[in-house]
């Protein structure tokens, strides 16, 4: 939609006569209206905290798909050995700072001198994707029941809620730790990295749904009973299209908030995991694992805790810093 301003001589007409049309060939300034998400657009480019947290997200990313195929073509493995860095006597680097070298940018490891750059940049990949994953099988769950529970309301409303009481009371740590110890290494169909990888998406991500289920539970309930909802259903719009075509459009803007958020604390979690044991087994590289390899040698190589440890709240930071940028400019009664 576009308006014509018209000229400058239409502000000082006196008050109460039409402004003057415009001279012949003056061509008004023209107002092009904005949509919402261009409104949003333009209030989170102002906010420079949370797109410096974006352009860290988007380059983790990169590393995370990109970087352990472009080691790889150089001959760079997360597993292989550099006994030669390696003091036999002391298991510790022969040089200084860890064995920092143009060759090895974060140093190698005790004992068996395995790169940590390598490692780091192969652990991206483990806990981005199980992070990932965990968190879109969250959010479809938690949106679908969250919905229904919120629209039909009554005994199913109940039901639903008292279900994510469960879940939420649920000891998931404690059922984790239960679950990795039971399962064999070949299960399902599948085994080694692919089993215990989705054996984390699976539980990360099944329990952790209702958490943005009660979001949308509390956000529908509100959209339900507004106007445009009350209009469709007087037309004679049955449950399915108000949900698809009223609802959900609305539930965009809270889940794609939430979800930024919820990433950082799966990638946490399966840090823990991994760092208590029963995550992804070694000798797969994983920044919990890594940290847990680090602790019987933080008093001597200190530096060995740090990067892994880094990685972690680099990103849990940039998620955080984003996510929250994200929703001030996702918020209609932002300025």
């Amino acid at each position: 939609m576009t308006i014509d301003a018209g000229t400058p001589a239409d502000q000082s007409a006196p008050f109460g006569e039409l402004p003057a049309e415009p001279a012949a060939g003056t061509v008004g300034v023209r107002i092009e209206g904005r949509s919402l998400g261009r409104i949003a657009w333009n209030r989170l480019k102002r906010d420079r905290v949370a797109m410096a947290g974006g352009g860290v997200v988007i380059f983790l990313v990169l590393v995370a798909i990109a970087g352990p195929f472009i080691l790889l073509a150089f001959g760079r493995r997360p597993n292989d050995f550099h006994q030669e860095l390696v003091d036999p006597s002391l298991q510790l680097p022969i040089h200084r700072l860890g064995g920092m070298s143009w060759a090895h940018p974060f140093g190698v490891e005790p004992v068996n001198g395995r790169d940590l750059f390598t490692r780091v940049v192969f652990g991206a990949r483990i806990s981005l994707l199980i992070a990932f994953l965990a968190t879109l099988l969250s959010v479809v769950i938690g949106t679908v029941f969250g919905v229904v529970a919120g629209y039909f309301g009554g005994w199913v409303d109940a039901l639903i809620s008292r279900t994510m009481d469960v879940f939420l009371a649920f000891p998931l740590l404690l059922f984790a730790i239960a679950l990795a110890g039971v399962v064999p290494d070949h299960a399902f169909g599948a085994s080694g990295d692919v089993l215990r990888i989705g054996l984390l998406i699976f539980v990360i991500g099944f329990f952790n749904w209702p958490y943005i289920g009660r979001i949308v539970r509390g956000q529908t309930l509100s959209l339900r009973e507004r106007e445009f909802v009350e209009s469709a259903r007087s037309l004679g719009a049955r449950a399915p299209y108000i949900i698809f075509r009223e609802i959900l459009p609305n539930l965009v803007a809270p889940i794609l908030v939430y979800s930024t958020l919820l990433i950082p604390t799966n990638i946490l979690f399966e840090a823990a995991l991994s760092f208590l044991g029963v995550g992804v087994r070694p000798p797969t590289a994983t920044w919990g694992g890594m940290l847990s390899d680090a602790v019987h040698y933080y008093q001597v190589a200190p530096y060995f805790m740090i990067y892994p440890g880094l990685a972690i709240f680099v990103t849990v930071l940039a998620f955080n810093l984003f996510g929250d940028g994200l929703r001030d400019a996702l918020d209609p009664r932002a300025r």
